[in-house]
Formats: C-alpha cells, sequence, structure tokens
C-alpha cells in the first residue's frame, strides 16, 4: 500500500502540475471516442498499450473481457456499454483479449471452480467459445488456451450485438468493433478481420475492424 501512496504523492506533485490545464479541460466534461472492454488481468493496461490520455478511452475491465448477452436483468456492463453509446457516443467498441488469460485458463483446462462460484457463474458467459474450443485437437495446452482467447474474444463481440444500443448504433453506421488479442510478452496485438474468419497483425493491418 505505501507504493501505491507514494505513486499518487508523485503524481500530486510532479505529474498534476505539469498537466494541469489537461485535467482542468476534464473536470466537468469527457468525451472518449472508443470503448475499450478488457480482462481485469494487471499485466494489461489499455491506457498504456494504446497510449492515449486521460479522457480518450471509456473503459470496462472485468474477468476475462466478458459482456453478457443483453438481457431483462442488465448489470454493470450493459449500463456502462449503453452509457457509452447513447450519452458519450463512442464511434469505436474495442474488446480485447490477452495471452496467458487466468479466466481463459480456467475454462480450457476444466479447472474446479467450486470454491468460487462467482466466478464460474461469470464464466458461463464465455460458454460459446469453450464449445467451439472442445471440438478441435491442440498438441499443447498453450495453443488450446490460444484457441481459447481467440474464441473469447468472438464470442464476446457476438453478444455485445445483442444489446439494444449497439445494434441501434451498428445499424446507422454510426459505430464499428474491433477484436484484439494482446501477446504481453512480444507486445504486439493481432485484430479479427471482418466476419471474424481470422485474426491478423495490427501494425500490418491498422484499419483493420470486426465490423
Amino acid at each position: 500500500m505505501k507504493e501505491i501512496v507514494n505513486g499518487f504523492l508523485s503524481f500530486q506533485q510532479n505529474v498534476f502540475p505539469e498537466r494541469k490545464d489537461l485535467f482542468k479541460s476534464l473536470a466537468s466534461n469527457q468525451n472518449p471516442k472508443a470503448l475499450f472492454i478488457s480482462c481485469s488481468d494487471s499485466r494489461l493496461v489499455p491506457e498504456l498499450v494504446t497510449q492515449q490520455e486521460p479522457g480518450q478511452l471509456f473503459v470496462i475491465r472485468n474477468a476475462g473481457n466478458i459482456v453478457p448477452p443483453f438481457g431483462p436483468e442488465p448489470g454493470g456492463v450493459s449500463a456502462t456499454i449503453e452509457y457509452a453509446l447513447m450519452v458519450l457516443g463512442v464511434s469505436e467498441i474495442i474488446i480485447c483479449g490477452h495471452s496467458n488469460c487466468g479466466a481463459m485458463n480456467a475454462i480450457a483446462s476444466c479447472q474446479c471452480m467450486d470454491t468460487m462460484p462467482a466466478v464460474e457463474h461469470w464464466l458461463r458467459y464465455a460458454d460459446a467459445a469453450k464449445t467451439v474450443v472442445e471440438e478441435r485437437e491442440y498438441e499443447t495446452a498453450e495453443a488450446k488456451l490460444n484457441e481459447m482467447v481467440k474464441e473469447n474474444v468472438i464470442a464476446q463481440l457476438n453478444n455485445i450485438k445483442t444489446h439494444p444500443s449497439v445494434a441501434l448504433a451498428l445499424r446507422k453506421g454510426k459505430v464499428r468493433l474491433h477484436g484484439w488479442v494482446y501477446d504481453i510478452e512480444s507486445g504486439k496485438i493481432i485484430a479479427l478481420t471482418p466476419g471474424g474468419k481470422s485474426f491478423i497483425s495490427l501494425s500490418d493491418n491498422p484499419e483493420t475492424c470486426f465490423e
């Protein structure tokens, strides 16, 4: 905790004064262009990876970068998506998985989660990805995990399209969907191609999007 407090003090004393005008402009308004949905994993920091300033990303983080389908009792993820589109008017939505994801590994390796019922319930929203992955054979557990991470991104993109605000924005051509997987060790990102058939290097194909 001491390191966290010291970090804040350093921000307050050194960083904030140099960026005072930026924070003043953000004090009463925000105008992010993108909604970034990622895993809560401490190794993936959306603003760092994308080099975005405060105010530029509207972020949802949770275990497994999951988006539950829209339902009669929408939760916090649904409310945040709706706010991002209907109030903030974001024009890009990025769902970003990452390598060595603990949530996806738990699914891929069929780990017992009896002691974590909330986690077990939450990860059921990745069942579509699990079903696809279980139909294939893999040479290694790592290869299976990597596919689970990719298929989960696809599954969550399909889930997010069930949200009325997203469906409306897509129909009007006001939003684009992106599916990414970030590799922690190399710092590279692969992006889902239109139609969701494959992942390709984002560096080599910066304009690619899922839909």
